[in-house]
């Protein structure tokens, strides 16, 4: 299965490194918005407490190392949103294969 991060470039840049030298630093480069789904949702969670992204993810997708398909699909950065406020209802996307 494909990570959050898979397809971004790796790329690199020099920083000071505290003593007159430099050192290099590799990091990713901005990951992509996510696309549009092509699917209709699997289903709509209301949140309710005690809810994890990662419990989310595992009840509805088999997964719980998936939560972040779930983020994605609600277009949100800070996967602790998805169950922050009882009540909400959580967009759960359809793998896309």
């Amino acid at each position: 299965m494909a990570g959050r991060y898979d397809g971004v470039e790796i790329t690199e840049t020099q920083v000071p490194d505290g003593d007159g030298g430099l050192r290099t630093v590799r990091y990713l480069r901005r990951r992509p918005a996510p696309r549009e789904p092509t699917l209709p949702p699997l289903a709509l969670h209301r949140v309710v407490a005690g809810d994890r992204p990662d419990l989310l993810a595992s009840r509805h997708l088999g997964d719980p190392t998936v939560w972040w398909r779930i983020a994605d699909a609600n277009r949100v950065l800070d996967p602790a949103e998805l169950t922050a406020t009882p009540g909400d209802v959580v967009v759960i996307p359809t793998p896309e294969l």
